[in-house]
């Protein structure tokens, strides 16, 4: 028999009816399921971080501290007059973009969830809101800034979120280490089940490769057979892990979508996200394939 025509067909090694199959198809399906979920947490993080980036760290808040008068009416009107001030310098300020005064229906929908629906702010001594959109590129010294403020409008206070935010950002960094922990775990304890499967393999196929080795067949020969199953393992495992794992990524993202106050939500999938999620059975199958090759060439160099 030429080994041309040995090569050529398929069935010499018979791995589809081994018991390890099932297993290691099981192992990758687990492996895809967890992976999927930590990713997409990554993915999501990584979102949040750049959202809260774009719209918090370009923006700053003037808080109006309301006059301490008995007379209410009195008290409102000194207080939006301190607000005129405070918006008339804040245009002034050379990177201000934008000066907003929230009104009072805002104001109102800002403190609902924690005073109620029916609260009336006009009734209560609430401090006046201003928002502050800065230029990206824009140089400001902000402790200068808040001085010249409390100058122009005496009952106005600056906030530039920066300090809340750096420990938002700090808390979700931590998550997102924690979870390319979890990622590199799973890639590990996949790519060594592979190994060892494979291991086991060649070892129950021993002597059916001693006689290929005999007619003819290469050590390549041999991995590109173990390769092609493995793939096809891998992909299945992963197809199986990633189709219970996209509902539960929809499910968690719903949970989160109800945590009121609005900063879970800027953790959100976009197309690129879904992409590779959606791409995790190549990637498995692209790791099984490869896992096994190696470890086939690498074994046979001590078993032959």
């Amino acid at each position: 028999m030429s080994n041309s025509s040995y090569i050529s067909r398929k069935q010499e090694l018979p791995l589809r009816g081994e018991n390890t199959s099932l297993f290691l198809q099981v192992i990758i399906s687990i492996a895809v399921f967890i992976f999927a979920i930590t990713l997409s947490g990554v993915l999501s993080i990584d979102s949040m971080i750049d959202n809260w980036n774009k719209s918090i760290l370009g923006s700053l808040t003037v808080q109006i501290i309301p006059t301490n008068d008995t007379d209410k009416e009195k008290s409102r009107a000194e207080t939006l007059a301190y607000q005129e001030k405070a918006v008339d310098f804040l245009k002034s300020v050379n990177g201000v973009i934008k000066v907003t005064p929230l009104s009072d229906d805002q104001l109102t929908e800002l403190l609902s969830p924690w005073l109620g629906d029916e609260v009336n702010i006009s009734d209560l001594p609430t401090p006046r809101l201003i928002d502050v959109k800065i230029s990206p590129d824009a140089d400001i010294d902000f402790s200068q800034l808040a001085k010249d403020l409390a100058v122009a409008s005496p009952q106005a206070s600056l906030d530039n979120h920066k300090l809340w935010l750096n420990k938002l950002i700090a808390f979700a960094d931590g998550l997102n280490l924690i979870a390319s922990t979890v990622l590199l775990l799973v890639a590990a304890i996949t790519s060594g089940a592979i190994f060892y499967t494979t291991q086991m393999s060649l070892g129950l196929h021993h002597n059916i490769i001693e006689i290929l080795h005999i007619i003819g067949a290469k050590d390549t020969y041999v991995a590109q057979q173990y390769a092609k199953r493995m793939a096809f393992l891998g992909f299945m495992g992963g197809a199986i892990g990633l189709f219970f794992a996209v509902p539960s990524i929809f499910f968690i993202g719903n949970l989160a979508l109800e945590i009121e106050g609005g900063i879970i939500s800027d953790a959100e999938l976009g197309f690129t996200d879904w992409s590779i999620i959606l791409a995790l059975p190549l990637f498995s199958m692209l790791i099984s394939m490869l896992t096994a090759y190696y470890t086939v060439k690498k074994t046979l160099k001590k078993m032959l």
